[in-house]
């Protein structure tokens, strides 16, 4: 039977695109995204970057709840550590009682921004060895049985929010194992401790009231397109682009000048953050998916797809729905 199926939506703004093209286009996939039958969609918290447009993770789901029904919305992720966990609960506390049912709250502890931005978010170097018991705090105002005498979350108080895990490494997967929480692991850019961090989870587990077994999300990249070779294609223009993104520091790169970085240490470094990626046809996808899943022990699959334009953007998560035989709606 196939794994549930979501999406991970970077909100990402294309060139020649502003911060408002991106949400509205963020708007049109949850819509598509709930007819073709994936189980939701989650928004990264990321700052200072001028190609992602989910900073304020919190009013985009508002703004996408009001305009689907029944898809799934969260943070994948929250960057904890860069707020306090009373105004977490609330904010979110806020989007269950307007969207009953629909909210989901990942967390993770890594600042999503550099060391100037980690400043300007009042953010100082030991703010994320608190995460633990962040968490834990975040937890009781939801649940109703807040750690902190007097104080409620309101709204908040109650609502039970699902808490995630997110992480990258072995640090996650324990944390997440010890709170009896679901774990989603950032595979889809950050491949190397998959397997060992999956193991460790599962292996120590405890259960708790939100989940009785271990529950384990893995990230995966998508680009589905009709052709084999049309989908490599665009594959490459995304290569190409984490090259000026990651290493071009406003300066643009030739096609011919981003395949030679790619070939350098550097390059091969962006090369490897692609390990787990799912390129070609439907068919051709879907059966890497398969055994994607079974290698990463997954029991749901979330999808991001880097697709070079809004066109073939869409058009992936559309074929993959199909070949995976997603219930349309």
């Amino acid at each position: 039977m196939a794994l549930p199926l979501s999406i991970l939506d970077l909100a990402h703004i294309g060139e020649g695109e502003t911060a408002g093209d991106s949400l509205r286009a963020s708007v049109t996939l949850a819509q598509r995204a709930e007819e073709w039958g994936y189980r939701r969609i989650w928004y990264a918290e990321h700052h200072n970057m001028p190609t992602i447009a989910s900073s304020a993770t919190s009013v985009l789901i508002a703004h996408v709840a009001a305009h689907t029904t029944k898809i799934r919305l969260g943070a994948g992720g929250v960057m904890l550590p860069n707020h306090s966990p009373l105004t977490i609960a609330e904010q979110f506390g806020t989007l269950e009682s307007l969207h009953p049912g629909r909210i989901d709250l990942g967390l993770g502890r890594a600042p999503g921004s550099d060391q100037q931005t980690m400043r300007a978010l009042r953010r100082g170097p030991t703010s994320a060895d608190g995460f633990p018991q962040d968490v834990l705090e975040l937890q009781g105002y939801l649940t109703g049985e807040s750690r902190i005498p007097g104080v409620d979350a309101t709204p908040g108080k109650g609502t039970d929010v699902p808490l995630y895990i997110l992480g990258s490494s072995l640090f996650g997967a324990g944390l997440a194992a010890a709170l009896g929480l679901p774990y989603a692991f950032a595979s889809h850019f950050a491949p190397n401790a998959l397997e060992e961090a999956v193991a460790l989870y599962r292996r120590d587990f405890k259960p708790s009231r939100q989940l009785d077994r271990p529950y384990v999300i893995a990230g995966v990249n998508v680009i589905a397109a009709d052709t084999t070779a049309e989908a490599q294609e665009q594959f490459l223009a995304t290569k190409r682009n984490r090259v000026g993104l990651l290493l071009g520091r406003g300066r643009k790169f030739t096609p011919e000048e981003a395949d030679g970085i790619l070939e350098s240490p550097a390059g091969r470094q962006i090369l490897q953050m692609t390990t787990y990626s799912a390129v070609g046809t439907p068919a051709e996808v879907t059966d890497y998916l398969d055994r994607f899943a079974e290698h990463a022990q997954a029991d749901e699959l979330i999808a991001v797809s880097s697709a070079p334009d809004r066109r073939a953007w869409l058009r992936s998560f559309e074929l993959l729905a199909e070949a995976r035989g997603l219930p349309a709606a």
